[in-house]
This record gives C-alpha cells, structure tokens and sequence, in this order.
C-alpha cells in the first residue's frame, strides 16, 4: 500500500515554483512494539485524559491548548487561533540561501525527507533546481513549520529528488570545547601510527545497513517467534565473572602488535 505524503505543498526559487510532496526518510514501523494489557483479563489498557484536580475524565471536545503564565493561571488558545499564525512557509519551501554542502558538519542535521514533484508538469522546474545545486556542490536553506513549528531546513540533492534535512536550532548543538578541552596535546607516537594504520586497512569494509543492525530487535523477534510456539524462550548466555579483576594498564605497543599479527594470520 502506497504510503500517503507526510506534507505537500510547493518548491521555490525565485520565479521558479513547482507543486512537491514530502515523506520521511526514516521510519520505525518495522520495530517491536508493545501494547499495554492488564494482566489479570488480557485486555489492553487504554489512556485517557482525567482533571487533575476533579478526576473525572475530560471529553476530547473539551481539551484545549494552554500557556502557563503563573501558578494554576494560564492562556488559553482555540485551534483557529493557532491556525491562523501559520506563516507562509506552512504550504511553500522559499530557498533564500545556497551554501556549500560541506560547510555544515553533521551534528546540525536532524531529521531527514525526501522530496519529490507531485505534479508531472513541475518536474521540469524540481529537476532544474536540483541538478543546479548538485553542479555547485551547494545545498539550499530554507524554513519550513512542520507540527506547527517554523523550522530551519536544508535541501540537498540525491539522486532522482532531494533530501530535505530539518536543522537543530542553535541552542540545541552545544560547544564540543567544553568537553574536549581536558583532552592533552600529545601526538600520535610515530611508532604507533603504522600500526594502528595496518589495523584499519585490514579492517576496512564497504559500508552495509547490516553495519548498523539492532540485536535487540532480533532477540526479541526470536523470543516472540518461540512464544508462539508455546516454547519457552532460551535464556540469554552469560558469561561467567572472573576471580581476578584484568589490569587497568595495557602496553599499547604490544597490544598493537599483537592485534596486527592476529590480523596477519587470520588472512594466511
């Protein structure tokens, strides 16, 4: 089943506009998930919202936004009203800026869409657009509310469409040296170097998703799959302690050999 567009609206630049349709990049369906049940009947154990001073539960056309402006005071805001402080870039993506792609490091990128025409006739403007950032190595900055948020994007081009990355605010992305400003001066020893080198031409690997695949996720879909079957899941191996406590000082060097030798006859 086709999965229905996360947003659509249109791309601009300039003079150039043409109709496009997001979705997301990245998706969790494919997790585990749990319900909630009560154990005693099995049935699911459902939420609800409940007033914190009566108790009583309060009916979903009754729930309304708030803003806290003192103790048990607040200002309250009806859904028109939110709706009507929505800014242009709610239905349009204005490129105001180019910037050379890598002039932003990864740690402002957030979370990534992909975008495409949703219109054959724009297809021409979407393709110009992108392949012209593509040529310069450039990517595009932009705003756009997502969830009623105004947020700082990036458009960068992959392949046949775009990646839309929404960017982390400023005060999101804290300064690397105040954590790494304890960290000594010392180089790298030359001996070392060659060595620790070795390590990492022996075990370099083209890049696979399989890299980045979740243990947890496979466990619990084994102990599901022996639960349907009425089988008891086995109990995870543990390894037993060692008596004696390993020594916190390693000789660098000679763990570097032995790891290169290791390497060596693993390949004979």
């Amino acid at each position: 089943m086709a999965l229905r567009p996360y947003w659509k609206g249109y791309l601009k630049l300039s003079l150039v506009t043409c109709p496009v349709q997001m979705m997301p990049a990245i998706s969790e369906r494919e997790k585990v998930r749990f319900h909630t049940l009560n154990r005693q009947t099995q049935n699911r154990v459902v939420s609800r919202y409940v007033d914190s001073v009566t108790g009583k539960e309060v009916k979903e056309e009754d729930e309304v936004k708030g803003y806290q402006r003192g103790e048990n005071e607040y200002v309250i805001l009806e859904d028109e009203e939110l709706e009507n402080v929505a800014l242009e870039s709610t239905r349009t993506i204005d490129i105001s800026t180019f910037t050379p792609r890598d002039s932003i490091e990864w740690i402002w990128l957030d979370t990534p869409y992909y975008l495409s025409p949703n219109d054959p006739v724009g297809q021409e403007a979407f393709s110009v657009i992108r392949d012209a950032m593509a040529a310069q190595s450039m990517v595009g900055i932009s705003r756009l509310v997502i969830s009623r948020r105004e947020r700082a994007v990036m458009l960068e081009p992959r392949g046949k469409g775009i990646v839309l990355w929404t960017l982390r605010y400023g005060d999101e992305v804290r300064d690397e040296d105040s954590y790494f400003e304890s960290i000594g001066d010392e180089k790298a020893d030359s001996e070392m170097m060659p060595l620790v080198q070795q390590l990492i031409k022996k075990q370099t690997k083209d890049w696979s998703p399989k890299m980045v695949a979740d243990p947890v996720q496979e466990r619990l879909l084994e102990i599901i799959a022996a639960k349907k079957k009425a089988l008891k899941p086995q109990k995870a191996k543990g390894k037993t302690a060692s008596s004696s406590s390993p020594s916190n000082v390693v000789n660098i060097m000679d763990a570097l050999r032995k790891s290169v030798a290791a390497e060596k006859r693993a390949t004979k």
